[in-house]
C-alpha cells in the first residue's frame, strides 16, 4: 500500500482532531479527502509529510514509519500544504533551483517540471509577479521535483478562478496516472472530475470511504418517468422499494428509490404489467454535495 493509517488519534488540548481513524490507499488511486472547517483533514495530512507526530495510532507511506523514518517517507512524499509557502521574490526557476538543490535532485529535473506543470510561459518571472493558478502551479512543481512517488495535497485550488480550476485539475489527474494522489478540497466537482476514491470524515472520524462510482449510486435513486398514460398516484405507490414521488407534469412523474441495484428494470416492468408505455426514463445521479451534506449533517 502507498498509505496506511492504523488507529490515528490526535488531540490539541480538549479538542479531539482525530479519534482513531484507520484506512489504506492503493498505488495509483486518487482519493478525495472531504470534510467541514476543523474535521482533521490538515492534521492528518501533516501526521503523513511528518510535520507532526500522531498521539497514538501508527502510519506508514511506501511501507516506511513516519515516525520511525520520517527521512524515508519525506522522499517518497510531494506536499503542497493548504498556504502555499513561496518566496515572492525569487524567480520561479531560482525557486527550484534552491528546492533542488534540498532535495539533492539533478539541474535538468527543473525543466522537466517546468513543462510538466505548464509554467514554460512565466519561468521567466518572480514568483510575486505570478497570478494565484501559477503560483499553484509553482507549488506542485516543487512537491514533483523529487518524482516522488505520493503526492498529499491540501485545498490545491483555493481561490483559483475557473478557468485555473480546470487547469490544475487536469493536470492533477495527469500526474495521477503514475502516483498515488491524496487530496483535501471543499469543491465537490472536482472530486467528482478527478478521484477515484472518496474517504468523508467528520469530528475526527471517518463517516464513510468509499469509490467515487459506488458512492454516488448507492442507495438513493431518483428516475424521472413519462409514461403514455395518466396514472394514479395510488397505482405508483405499489412500485416497489419507492420511498417517494411526485407528479411533476400530468403524465410525468419523479420517482425516488432507496436501493443498491438499478431500480429502471423495476419501472419498465411496472409499466408492461399496467399495460402502459415508457415515452422517456432519464436517471438523475445524486451528486456528491448531498452526499456529504447527509454524511456530515450531525
Amino acid at each position: 500500500m502507498s498509505i496506511e493509517v492504523n488507529n490515528i488519534s490526535k488531540s490539541y488540548g480538549a479538542q479531539k482532531a482525530l479519534d482513531s481513524i484507520s484506512f489504506s490507499v492503493k498505488k495509483g488511486e486518487i482519493v478525495g479527502f472531504l470534510g467541514p472547517n476543523g474535521a482533521g483533514k490538515s492534521t492528518l495530512m501533516k501526521i503523513l509529510t511528518t510535520y507532526i507526530n500522531a498521539d497514538s495510532g501508527t502510519a506508514s507511506v511506501n511501507g516506511s514509519d513516519v515516525n520511525g523514518n520520517p527521512k524515508v517517507v519525506q522522499q517518497s512524499v510531494g506536499y503542497l500544504p493548504e498556504h502555499n509557502p513561496l518566496y515572492l521574490e525569487l524567480y520561479v526557476k531560482e525557486y527550484l533551483a534552491f528546492n533542488a538543490d534540498v532535495y539533492k535532485v539533478a539541474k535538468s529535473r527543473i525543466e522537466e517540471v517546468v513543462a510538466l506543470t505548464g509554467l514554460t510561459p512565466e519561468s521567466h518571472k518572480k514568483i510575486g509577479q505570478l497570478s494565484k493558478g501559477y503560483r499553484q502551479r509553482v507549488g506542485l512543481a516543487n512537491a514533483l521535483l523529487h518524482n516522488p512517488d505520493v503526492l498529499i495535497l491540501d485545498e490545491p485550488t483555493t481561490g483559483l478562478d475557473p478557468n485555473q480550476l480546470v487547469e490544475i485539475r487536469q493536470l492533477i489527474k495527469n500526474v495521477g496516472k503514475d502516483k498515488t494522489v491524496f487530496l483535501s478540497t471543499h469543491i465537490m466537482q472536482e472530486v467528482e472530475a478527478i478521484c477515484d476514491r472518496v474517504i468523508i470524515i467528520n469530528n475526527g472520524k471517518i463517516v464513510t470511504d468509499k469509490k467515487l462510482d459506488n458512492l454516488m449510486t448507492e442507495k438513493e435513486q431518483v428516475l424521472e418517468v413519462e409514461f403514455d398514460f395518466k396514472v394514479e398516484e395510488q397505482l405508483i405507490a405499489k412500485i416497489p422499494n419507492l420511498v417517494s414521488y411526485k407528479n411533476i407534469h400530468d403524465m410525468t412523474w419523479e420517482l425516488v428509490f432507496v436501493a443498491e441495484g438499478d431500480m429502471r428494470p423495476v419501472v419498465f416492468d411496472f409499466a408492461n404489467t399496467n399495460g402502459l408505455r415508457t415515452l422517456q426514463l432519464n436517471q438523475k445521479n445524486k451528486n456528491l454535495e448531498a452526499v456529504f451534506r447527509e454524511m456530515t449533517k450531525k
